[in-house]
C-alpha cells in the first residue's frame, strides 16, 4: 500500500509539472510568434509608406519632400534619447499597374528580390483575395494598399522568423526533458520523505494489530481451555471446579483490562477521548494514590517515601492524572529489586509542576529506554507477564502526559536506579 501511495504522488506531483511547464513554455512560444508576426506587419506598413521613389529605387530623403518621407526610427546616443532598433525583418515592396502587372521593385537594405519570385508573390497574394495573409508555399506574409500611384503590396520574409521559432521549440522541448527529469528525481525524494510518518504509522498499526491479537489470544485460549475441562465432567459441582472457575474468572478480567487499554489508546488516537477538565489539587491527588498502593507496597516488602509538596493546583482530567500515578507507582512497586524503596516526589519547578516517581532495582538497558513508550514493548517480556503487564501502561502513561501539555522523560542507572519525570503546566492558584 505505501509503494502505491508513493507512486501516486509521484505521478500526480509529475502530471501537475508538466501541465505547468507546458502551459508556460506555451505562451513564451505563443509570444514569441505573435512578436514576430508583429514585427513583421510593422515592417510592411513601413514600406507602404513609401510614395514617391527615386531613380535607384530608394526613398527620399527627409529634407527633400519631409512630407513623403518614410519615418524610420532615430539614433539619439543621449541617455533614454534611443528609439526602437531597427526592424530587421527583410522586406520588399512590389507597385502594381493598373492592368495589376509589376512596375516596380523595392527591397532596400542589402537584400536582393528577383523578379520571378516577387511575381509569384504578387499571384499568390492576389489569388487569396485578401488585404493580408500568409503564403505558406512561399514563406511570405503579405500586406496591400490602394493608392493613387497604384496598388501597393508589401512582402515580409518569414525564412528566418521560422527558424527561430524551430529553434526556440527545441530549446523549450530540451528544457522541458530535463526540467521533468530534476523533478523526477526531487519528487521520489519528496515522496519518500513525505510518506515516511505515514509508513511509520502503518507499520506501527500492523504491529498494534498483531501484539493486541497476541495478547488476546492468550486469555482466550486459558478461557476455552477451563470450560473444555469443565464440560468434561458435567456431573460435577461448582465447587468441585472452582479451580477451573476463579482461573476462567482471573483471564476473563486480564483481558478486560487489556481491552479497555486498547480502547483507550484507540480513542486518543482519533481524539476522541473524553476529557474532563477541572481545577484541583495535584498534592491531594497524589496522596490518594500513595494510600491506595501502601497495602500494594507493603505486601512485597517495599516502602514508599514520599515528598510531596502541598497546595500545588493544576488544570486537566483528574481520572486521566490518577491513571498517570497508578501506572508509575505499579510500574515502580513491580520492578523495584535490591532494596525495594520508592520515592515519589511532587513540586514546583519554576512555571512547572514536577512529578518524579524513582525505584531502586536493575537498570534499563540504554538501548531500551526510547522504546520504552511504545506499545506492547517491553525489555523483558517473561518477566513482565509473570508481572501481569501488557506493555501498555507505560504508553498510556505518554498519552496522558501528552493530552495535559506536558513532557515524560525515563533515566535509569546503577546507582540511582530508575526514575520517571513528568513536567506538567502549573495553575495560577501556584502563584501568590
Amino acid at each position: 500500500m505505501i509503494k502505491k501511495l508513493r507512486r501516486k504522488f509521484v505521478l500526480i506531483n509529475m502530471l501537475l509539472v508538466t501541465v505547468v511547464l507546458c502551459i508556460v513554455l506555451g505562451m513564451l512560444i505563443f509570444s514569441r510568434m505573435r512578436a514576430f508576426r508583429r514585427e513583421s506587419e510593422g515592417a510592411m506598413r513601413a514600406m507602404l509608406q513609401l510614395r514617391q521613389m527615386n531613380a535607384q529605387g530608394m526613398p527620399p530623403r527627409n529634407d527633400q519632400d519631409p512630407e513623403n518621407a518614410p519615418q524610420f526610427p532615430k539614433l539619439d546616443l543621449e541617455p533614454g534619447g534611443r528609439n526602437k532598433p531597427f526592424n530587421a525583418t527583410p522586406v520588399f515592396l512590389t507597385i502594381l499597374d493598373e492592368n495589376q502587372e509589376i512596375a516596380d521593385i523595392v527591397s532596400p537594405g542589402s537584400s536582393e528580390v528577383t523578379e520571378n519570385l516577387a511575381s509569384e508573390a504578387v499571384k499568390a497574394a492576389l489569388f487569396t483575395n485578401a488585404e493580408q495573409g500568409y503564403l505558406s508555399n512561399l514563406k511570405l506574409r503579405f500586406l496591400m494598399q490602394q493608392t493613387p500611384d497604384g496598388l501597393k503590396i508589401a512582402f515580409a520574409d518569414t525564412v528566418q522568423e521560422t527558424r527561430s521559432l524551430h529553434e526556440l521549440i527545441l530549446a523549450c522541448i530540451l528544457v522541458l526533458l530535463l526540467a521533468l527529469l530534476c523533478f523526477l528525481v526531487i519528487s521520489i525524494f519528496l515522496a519518500r520523505w513525505a510518506l515516511r510518518p505515514v509508513e511509520n504509522a502503518w507499520e506501527q498499526q500492523n504491529q498494534f494489530i498483531a501484539d493486541a491479537s497476541h495478547e488476546l489470544k492468550t486469555p482466550l485460549t486459558v478461557i476455552l481451555a477451563n470450560l473444555r475441562i469443565l464440560l468434561s465432567h458435567p456431573q460435577s459441582t461448582i465447587s468441585m471446579e472452582s479451580k477451573w472457575l476463579e482461573n476462567t474468572q482471573s483471564e476473563a478480567q486480564r483481558m478486560k483490562e487489556l481491552v479497555e487499554k486498547l480502547l483507550f489508546l484507540a480513542r486518543s488516537d482519533a481524539n476522541s477521548t473524553p476529557f474532563v477538565s477541572t481545577h484541583f489539587s495535584l498534592s491531594d491527588l497524589a496522596w490518594s494514590c500513595l494510600l491506595t498502593f501502601e497495602p500494594v507496597a507493603f505486601e512485597h516488602g517495599i516502602t514508599i517515601s514520599e515528598e510531596i509538596t502541598d497546595h500545588i493546583f493544576v488544570t486537566g482530567d483528574s481520572g486521566q492524572l490518577k491513571q498517570l500515578l497508578a501506572i508509575l507507582l505499579d510500574n515502580a512497586c513491580k520492578y523495584a529489586d535490591n532494596e525495594k524503596k520508592v520515592t515519589v516526589t511532587l513540586k514546583m519547578d519554576a512555571d512547572r509542576v514536577l512529578l518524579k516517581v524513582c525505584n531502586t532495582g536493575a537498570p534499563i538497558p540504554p538501548e531500551a529506554l526510547p522504546h520504552l513508550f511504545e506499545r506492547f514493548y517491553r525489555t523483558d517480556k517473561s518477566r513482565a507477564r509473570l508481572a501481569g503487564g501488557y506493555g501498555l501502561g507505560l504508553s498510556i502513561a505518554h498519552t496522558i502526559v501528552k493530552n495535559h501539555r506536558g513532557k515524560i522523560a525515563v533515566a535509569s542507572d546503577e546507582v540511582s536506579g530508575t526514575s520517571f519525570t513528568v513536567t506538567l503546566p502549573a495553575s495560577r492558584e501556584n502563584y501568590p
